[in-house]
């Protein structure tokens, strides 16, 4: 069980209870800093004060005041007129971090809520209940207003939830996990839309899955400059030590536990090849690039999933509510659009790695990798479809950050457009996932030529662990299946875990 008190939760987590289901509950040591900021809005109401989101509209409208009398009905109305998302529904894994990142946020204690609501979306994370929310809607200002207004439609008890892949009423979903829906009271329909938690959510998830796939990009990088016969000397760590960024030191070591004990690449060592091409030679600085992108993008959401990011936002000392625009999703759109280029970065490598792996010219291989090439065409058109995956990656990968379309009157006159860049950034991951998936075929096939010499520590259980489920290409077979079940072993870990079994953690 994970327990959340909207200041200690960790990207880990995050993926944990989203994924794999782990339970949460709400820190007893938050709910006295929650029932003071609730009891602000009660202070509010009573004195008929001028507050923004409580007594007065919103956006544009902030200055039409609200009666004491209207104000619940206000909070209802602004849920019912900002569910306007469209598309297709957010993944469930990505739709559970949003509900547990909303409830952390609002758990720290500055956003008016009652506590009985942040249990309500506790509630609907230990029950598995998978809201629709569709992806497209938010500009990622103001918060994510759209899309979550169509996850506090659900705490409303109204409408839609997934459910074996129907939309059902929400209604009947809460009935049947025995749960009651709330009657939002003043400024807790504002709290619940007002935040950066569809953004957060899918930064998480993408860092977390990114992370892992720079693994297996090393890996498959290491089983190609086997396959191709390449050099180890560029790894040296000398070279690394007088160009001292973190994660091309890191990679060139990674690249060296790979490799090491290599009988291919000691095979040649005195040959006439002076260089290597830059996909095998510049790992490091590329890839060590990208790790160091991915940290960057880590600290960002590791600071906002801990952040309060409505409005206004509830003080103590003195009492008082401030507008401000925590809301704004700029650092996420800036951190996805970043992480976004460095994936398709590796996508780049890879696929120019896997055309020199096909080519005769430059590969010292069969043709194609193909035995009886002409007869067969081996993995010719496998390596089209990584350049397919490129191309479109290139498109994905414009920021999205860059653009800003002014909403609600003008007054909301500069948005981050950061779900889009989380969107994108996704997409390229799952485009370098099969990219990678594609690499990894091709440089085993390569390393199936290589005359029985074992490959390196770590090569070499990759090339075994791939063996085992997927059988040398001999001749032309139907090869779309080969590559679902690489993408496959990619997804779930299983040559990763088998590497790092054997070599230990690549870092």
């Amino acid at each position: 069980m994970i327990i959340i008190n909207g200041n200690s939760l960790t990207i880990d987590e995050v993926v944990r209870i989203s994924r794999e289901y782990e339970t949460v509950t709400l820190d007893k040591k938050a709910i006295p800093a929650i029932n003071k900021s609730r009891g602000y809005v009660k202070k509010v109401l009573a004195e008929e004060r001028v507050v923004y989101g409580i007594t007065t509209g919103v956006g544009e409208l902030a200055n039409t005041l609200i009666s004491a009398d209207d104000a619940e009905k206000m909070q209802e109305n602004l849920i019912r007129s900002h569910a306007t998302s469209v598309g297709e529904p957010f993944s469930e894994d990505v739709v559970r971090g949003v509900i547990l990142l909303r409830a952390n946020a609002v758990a720290k204690g500055y956003s008016g809520i009652r506590v009985s609501v942040i249990e309500l979306l506790l509630d609907l994370l230990n029950n598995k209940i998978y809201p629709y929310i569709p992806c497209q809607g938010s500009v990622g200002a103001s918060g994510d207003l759209s899309p979550l207004a169509h996850l506090a439609l659900v705490l409303m008890g109204e409408g839609e939830c997934l459910k074996e892949g129907k939309r059902v009423l929400s209604l009947s979903v809460l009935d049947a996990a025995g749960l009651k829906p709330v009657r939002l009271q003043p400024k807790e329909g504002l709290a619940l839309i007002n935040g950066t938690q569809i953004m957060s959510s899918l930064g998480c998830l993408a860092v977390s899955d990114a992370e892992k796939l720079l693994k297996h990009a090393q890996i498959a990088g290491a089983m190609s400059l086997e396959a191709l016969k390449g050099t180890s000397k560029a790894f040296d760590a000398r070279i690394h030590e007088v160009r001292p960024h973190p994660g091309q030191i890191r990679c060139a070591a990674n690249m060296r536990q790979l490799i090491q004990k290599s009988e291919i690449i000691a095979s040649h060592k005195n040959c006439e090849k002076v260089q290597d091409a830059y996909t095998l030679r510049c790992i490091p600085q590329v890839y060590g690039a990208v790790m160091d992108t991915i940290e960057y993008v880590k600290g960002v959401f590791s600071i906002e999933i801990n952040s309060a990011t409505d409005n206004p936002l509830i003080f103590e000392d003195p009492e008082e509510a401030i507008s401000g625009g925590n809301f704004h999703g700029e650092p996420l759109a800036f951190a996805l659009d970043f992480l976004g280029i460095a994936m398709a970065e590796i996508g780049n490598i890879s696929e120019r790695t896997a055309d020199r792996l096909v080519n005769p010219h430059v590969s010292g291989l069969p043709p194609f990798l193909a035995e009886n090439s002409g007869l067969n065409s081996g993995y010719m058109i496998a390596q089209y479809t990584t350049a397919a995956l490129v191309s479109e990656n290139k498109i994905l990968a414009h920021p999205a950050s860059v653009d800003s379309i002014p909403t609600s009157a003008g007054q909301e006159d500069h948005v981050s457009m950061g779900p889009i860049a989380g969107r994108h950034a996704v997409d390229i991951i799952h485009n370098v996932e099969q990219i990678i998936a594609i690499e990894m075929l091709a440089a085993a096939q390569g390393i199936d030529f290589q005359g029985g010499l074992k490959p390196g520590n770590g090569t070499g259980v990759a090339w075994k662990e791939i063996r085992k489920h997927i059988p040398h290409l001999s001749e032309d077979r139907v090869m779309y299946p080969d590559m679902e079940k690489m993408l496959s072993l990619i997804k779930e870990g299983i040559v990763l875990a088998a590497v790092e079994d054997t070599v230990g953690r690549i870092a």
